[in-house]
């Protein structure tokens, strides 16, 4: 069961960060466009509408591979001084909270959404509907989530959280 939860969550991981790769590429390419057109005296229409809502794509994208390889900032200044049995279960503790974090995050995201898509709202310039972004950023919440979920649950199981070796 736990093998079958950790191929799906790998494979969402991977659609997660190509999407953010993708964003990432995106605004680059937005950026170039918009400098270089700004050096001729015309800049890129738009260029902010669509470099803010990418951003929420590239970070969010990110977010469940920076978890599942265990990229995340971790203060450890203690951890030697702790029982291996503390450390696990402060890590387990780390990943609920995390993924109950992330959880919120996807509801009010999700209820923003909906009120955006009510009233129609969108970006200043290009008009572009802002709940398809809130929706994305909900489903990408959702990942992180269940990427966290994962590795409390893998944590319990007795197995090691992430896929680079512990050190």
């Amino acid at each position: 069961m736990l093998r079958t939860l950790e191929t799906v969550t790998d494979r969402l991981i991977d659609l997660s960060a190509f999407v953010g790769t993708v964003g990432l590429l995106f605004v680059t390419a937005v950026i170039v466009v918009d400098v270089v057109g700004r050096n001729f005296g015309a800049p890129l229409y738009g260029s902010q509408d669509l470099i803010t809502m990418t951003m929420v794509l590239i970070v969010f994208g990110g977010m469940a591979l920076c978890d599942r390889t265990g990229g995340h900032i971790v203060v450890d200044i203690f951890e030697s001084a702790f029982p291996t049995a503390l450390n696990r279960a402060i890590d387990i503790f780390s990943g609920l909270l995390g993924a109950v974090i992330f959880l919120a995050i996807a509801w009010t995201v999700f209820q923003s959404a909906l009120l955006s898509q009510m009233l129609n709202l969108s970006t200043n310039l290009l008009r572009l509907p802002t709940a398809w972004f809130q929706f994305a950023l909900c489903a990408l919440s959702l990942v992180g989530a269940l990427t966290m979920l994962l590795r409390a649950a893998t944590l319990i199981a007795g197995g090691h959280a992430t896929r680079r070796d512990p050190q």
